[in-house]
């Protein structure tokens, strides 16, 4: 039974070889029981509520290998529902895996038919996208490419089985080109790649269907969806009887001449989400009170990365000056859980001695780069990190002993040790000034009210994208 994204709690993320090893061993115990019958019946199920009722036929592209396979399980069972089907697929029956084979055969053997092309001046009432799945080791071109193209100019819902076409399944990046689908069902387990970078303005929403495994014969994985907040989440009640001593002490420090504002929105954040008290040590000096927030507190920053803190911030608005790298190499001495963001991290890059020095650090640190920063930690290029943005979260965890959360579509946390999650709750509107700032506060207050370090940084940006939608 299919079931959508947004209503399972942290579910496990599958690379490509997590699923070949899956099927290999389903294939071994169970040789007479296809999960690629299983995957067209849900698929069928599926596409039977989203095809539209215009009385058109339904188009699946079938492609050269199980995913091909699934596709032609899926026309055979829409066909005996009654719904008018067309296949396009150039697959060559002789090269098809095992599986794949029978499905073909059965489909011709229901009296099925299959075009060489897509029709020009047809119109549909869905799109089934069975191109290419896991297994996709190239960039697309050719005739897929032109079918591609041509399915994601129709006006009609289109429904990708298990990745869309083009698209990476670990990475979530497009290989050439990708299809665009407003439904993805995704068979066994969640693959990463529909959930970060290109993945989820490809993927569209998200639905899994486990084909009757037992979750508990699946491999373990490191990566997660986070997809909802878990207890390890959540705070307890706060008792009546409580001050705000109980609640965290946070620091953050930056809003240097020009970048106020990223402080105070910082600072803001931090008591919107619970902090008792938040300092803010602001390099522009003219800065007194914060009119707009005036429970902020105004401490000198040299003062405030000195000081007996629940948890420190810097980097908001912090610049790059020859004050705020001393700024920052005293931060990192601080006895508490510290946030780095923005020009903090850029100051990190620049100085190995800065970070031989967070590398040493006994109390937790969390790191909060966007593609930019992240590329200058690693000294490579950001599309270096787009391209493989779990693996460089993964890298930046170890090279820094920290917690990070890459930011951007479908944001990495990645904890040491190698777990790592992927945030759903995000959107577009968070790509705009302040977001990042707002961000820091927030883990700050979390971290404040001593919440883990892992799960206040999973917290703050679930709970952040969350509150974007």
């Amino acid at each position: 039974m299919p079931v959508a994204l947004r209503t399972l709690v942290s579910p496990p993320l599958f690379l490509a070889a997590d699923i070949r090893t899956i099927d290999r061993q389903w294939a071994a115990a169970h040789p007479v029981n296809s999960l690629m019958e299983r995957a067209g019946a849900a698929a069928a199920e599926l596409a039977a509520a989203l095809a539209s009722e215009s009385g058109e036929p339904v188009l699946i592209l079938a492609g050269p290998g199980n995913n091909g396979g699934d596709a032609l399980v899926t026309a055979r069972l829409l066909a005996g529902q009654g719904f008018r089907v067309n296949v396009v697929s150039r697959a060559d029956p002789a090269r098809l895996p095992p599986d794949a084979a029978r499905a073909w055969a059965a489909w011709h053997e229901s009296g099925g038919t299959l075009l060489a092309d897509i029709p020009s001046t047809r119109r549909y009432s869905l799109v089934i996208d069975g191109l290419f799945g896991v297994g996709l080791q190239r960039d697309i071109d050719g005739e897929e490419a032109r079918w591609i193209a041509q399915a994601n100019a129709l006006n009609c819902p289109k429904l990708a089985l298990d990745v869309p076409s083009g698209l990476d399944s670990d990475s979530g990046r497009i290989r050439g080109c990708a299809l665009r689908a407003d439904q993805t069902l995704s068979f066994l387990g969640l693959k990463p790649g529909l959930l970060t970078a290109d993945g989820p303005d490809c993927a569209g929403a998200v639905h899994l269907d486990r084909l009757g495994v037992d979750p508990a014969s699946l491999p373990a994985t490191s990566g997660i969806a986070l997809t909802q907040l878990e207890k390890r989440h959540c705070l307890p009640p706060r008792a009546h009887n409580s001050h705000k001593g109980q609640f965290g002490h946070v620091g953050i420090v930056g809003g240097t001449a020009g970048m106020v504002g990223a402080c105070l929105i910082a600072g803001r954040a931090a008591l919107q989400q619970g902090a008792g008290s938040v300092t803010l040590g602001v390099l522009d000096e003219r800065i007194a009170v914060d009119y707009g927030e005036p429970r902020l507190m105004l401490a000198p920053p040299e003062n405030l990365v000195n000081a007996h803190l629940d948890v420190l911030a810097i980097g908001p608005g912090l610049g790059q000056s020859t004050r705020a790298h001393a700024l920052l190499k005293a931060a990192l001495e601080a006895s508490c859980p510290l946030v780095l963001d923005a020009d903090a991290l850029n100051l990190l890059a620049g100085d190995p001695d800065l970070a031989e020095t967070l590398t040493r650090r006994r109390f937790p640190t969390l790191l909060t780069p966007h593609p930019g920063e992240a590329a200058r930690l690693l000294a490579t290029g950001s599309s270096d990190i787009q391209a493989r943005r779990i693996e460089a979260a993964q890298r930046l965890t170890a090279q820094y002993h920290a917690h990070v959360a890459l930011k951007g579509a479908g944001t990495v946390i990645a904890h040491p040790g190698g777990r790592y999650a992927l945030n759903s709750s995000g959107g577009p509107w968070l790509a705009q000034a302040g977001s990042g700032d707002r961000l820091s506060g927030m883990i700050a207050a979390l971290l404040g009210q001593g919440m883990a370090a892992g799960d206040a940084l999973e917290a703050a940006v679930w709970l952040h994208g969350h509150a974007s939608r």
